[in-house]
C-alpha cells in the first residue's frame, strides 16, 4: 500500500497539531502497562513453556536494565538508583546472573537470542570485571546468534576507550548515546555538563572497534532552550552524522519525579515555543535526509529502522522501535517489562523486593497482563499504525477471522472526521496515514484502544505532540 519515498514524508501542519495535541500513551505495549495487574511467576513459567521462546526460527529478544548512575540529571524519569559506590553494581550483577540462570533452567532447551538491549540508568556505571561477568553468563545460558543487534545505552562523560573495546569485543554493535542538548546553559540547568569533545570521542572510538550503528538521543522542552539554541545542537549533532536520532519531548511532572524539581520551572519554553522547536528540528532532520520513523525517531534511509519500517516489519517495544517483527521480549532486571506470547510481565520495580523474591529461588515477576483475542487484534492494528502508518483490511481479516468495517464500526465512524482534516486516507483496501497524520498517529491510534474508551486509569500519560 506504500512505497519506500511515501514513507519517508512528514508534515508539520500547525494548526492540525495544536487542534489534536493532548496526552495519551506511546503504545510501547497494547493494553499499555497502566493496565498491568499482579500476575504469578506460574504464570510467566507456562508462557514461557507454552511459547517455546527462542526455539526454531523465532530468536528471542533481552533486555537489561542497569539502573545506577553517579549523578542525576534534574529531567530524568527513569527508574534509577544514584550513587558513586561500585560496589552496589557487584551486587546487582549477582542477583542479574541468578536471575538468568533460574529463567534458563525452566526451558527444556538453549534459548536462541538474536536481540539484546543494555538500558537503565547508566550501564557503563558496571565496572569492567562486572559487564564481563554479566556478558559470560549471558553466553553461558542462551545460544547467542551471530550477527544479531546487541546494544547499550551509553553516557559519554565516564566512558574511557577500554570499555568500548571490551563491549566491542563481546559482541555489542549498535550504541544509544544520551546528549540530550550541547548548550552549556541547558547543561548547567539539567545538571548534565557533557562536552562534544566527549562525545565525539566515545562515537569515534566505537565506530573505530566496529560498532554498526550510533543513535544520539536528544530533549526538547529543558530550561533555557530555544528555536535557535536547539538547532545549534542539531547542527553539531548533524556533523557527527549518526545513524539515528531521537527526539523526545520533556514532559515536566515535579509532583511525580522529585528531582525534576531541581530546576527553575520559569525558564521551561512554553507551549507555543516547544512546537517551534518541534517543527523547527524536523525541518532540519529531514533536509538532512532523516526519514522520520514516527514519533520521536528520526533514521537515515540506510538503517535498519527505515529498512525495517519500508519492509513492514517494523514494531514497538518496551524500548520504542524494534526492527525484530513480532519477537518475544524477555526482560532481566528491577522493574523490568517483557512480553512473552499473549502476555506481558514485570519485575518488581523496587529493588529490595526484587533482591528478596531471588534470595527465595524465585523469578521477580509481581505484576503484568495476560491479552484476550480483543486485545491481541487491537494489539495488531494498533501497532500496524505505529510502525507502518497504514492497516491492510484484508491482511487483518485473514489474520484475526473478522470483518474489519464490522467489527471496528465505531472507530470507523470517529475516524471519519480525521479523515475530513486530511490526517489519514480510508479506502475498501484499508487506512493510509497522511503526511499530516504522522505527526498525530498516537491520536490516530488510541481510537483503536478500547481499554482507553471503556476503563479509566489513573495513569497521566505524556503530551501526544
Amino acid at each position: 500500500m506504500h512505497t519506500a519515498a511515501y514513507i519517508q514524508q512528514v508534515e508539520f501542519d500547525r494548526p492540525l497539531v495544536e487542534r489534536y495535541d493532548g496526552q495519551g500513551p506511546r503504545y510501547t505495549s497494547y493494553p499499555t502497562a497502566d493496565r498491568f495487574g499482579p500476575l504469578s511467576v506460574d504464570a510467566y513459567a507456562a508462557s514461557l513453556q507454552q511459547s517455546r521462546v527462542g526455539e526454531a526460527d523465532r530468536p528471542a529478544s533481552l533486555y537489561f536494565h542497569l539502573p545506577f548512575c553517579n549523578t542525576v540529571c534534574y529531567y530524568c524519569a527513569c527508574n534509577k538508583i544514584i550513587t558513586k559506590n561500585e560496589s552496589r553494581a557487584v551486587e546487582y550483577v549477582e542477583y542479574l546472573k541468578k536471575e538468568i540462570r533460574l529463567l534458563a533452567n525452566i526451558l527444556p532447551y538453549t534459548m536462541k537470542v538474536g536481540q539484546i538491549h543494555f538500558g537503565g540508568g547508566t550501564p557503563t556505571f558496571l565496572p569492567e570485571a562486572q559487564l564481563a561477568d554479566l556478558i559470560s553468563e549471558i553466553n553461558k545460558n542462551f545460544h547467542i546468534l551471530p550477527n544479531g543487534e546487541y546494544s547499550i545505552e551509553i553516557d559519554p562523560r565516564k566512558l574511557q576507550p577500554a570499555k568500548i573495546s571490551l563491549l566491542a569485543q563481546a559482541g555489542f554493535n549498535r550504541m544509544s548515546v544520551g546528549v540530550q542538548d550541547f548548550d552549556e546553559r541547558v547543561q548547567r540547568a539539567v545538571n548534565r555538563v557533557q562536552s562534544e569533545a566527549q562525545t565525539r570521542m566515545v562515537i569515534d572510538a566505537a565506530r573505530s572497534m566496529g560498532f554498526r550503528s550510533v543513535s544520539i538521543d536528544l530533549i526538547y522542552g529543558l530550561p533555557f532552550q530555544s528555536v535557535q539554541s536547539v538547532l545549534r545542537t542539531i547542527d553539531r549533532v548533524l556533523a557527527i552524522r549518526p545513524d539515528r536520532l531521537a527526539l523526545y519531548n520533556y514532559a515536566h511532572l515535579p509532583e511525580r519525579f522529585k528531582t525534576q524539581r531541581q530546576m527553575d520551572a520559569s525558564a521551561l519554553p512554553g507551549a507555543s515555543e516547544k512546537l517551534d522547536i518541534l517543527q523547527s528540528a524536523i525541518e532540519r532532520l529531514t533536509e538532512a535526509g532523516y526519514v522520520y520513523i514516527g514519533m520521536d525517531h528520526f533514521a537515515l534511509p540506510d538503517d535498519d529502522l527505515a529498512v525495517a519500517q519500508r519492509r513492514g516489519t517494523l514494531q514497538r517495544n518496551f524500548q520504542g522501535y524494534s526492527t525484530w517483527a513480532e519477537s518475544d521480549l524477555l526482560a532481566f532486571g528491577v522493574s523490568g517489562i517483557g512480553k512473552v506470547g499473549a502476555g506481558y510481565f514485570q519485575n518488581a520495580k523496587e529493588i529490595e523486593q526484587y533482591y528478596a523474591m531471588l534470595d527465595e529461588d524465585i523469578l521477580p515477576i509481581v505484576r503484568g497482563y495476560e491479552l484476550n483475542r480483543d486485545d491481541l487484534l487491537r494489539r495488531s492494528v494498533i501497532q500496524g499504525l505505529m510502525c507502518r502508518f497504514n492497516l491492510d483490511f484484508g491482511q487483518v481479516e485473514t489474520a484475526w477471522l473478522v470483518d474489519f468495517k464490522t467489527y471496528f464500526a465505531p472507530e470507523l465512524a470517529v475516524l471519519d472526521a480525521m479523515m475530513r482534516d486530511d490526517l489519514l486516507i480510508i479506502s475498501p483496501e484499508g487506512i493510509e496515514v497522511t503526511p499530516k497524520g504522522r505527526m498525530l498517529i498516537r491520536s490516530i491510534a488510541m481510537v483503536f484502544d478500547r481499554h482507553l474508551r471503556e476503563k479509566t486509569t489513573a495513569a497521566r500519560y505524556s503530551r501526544l505532540v
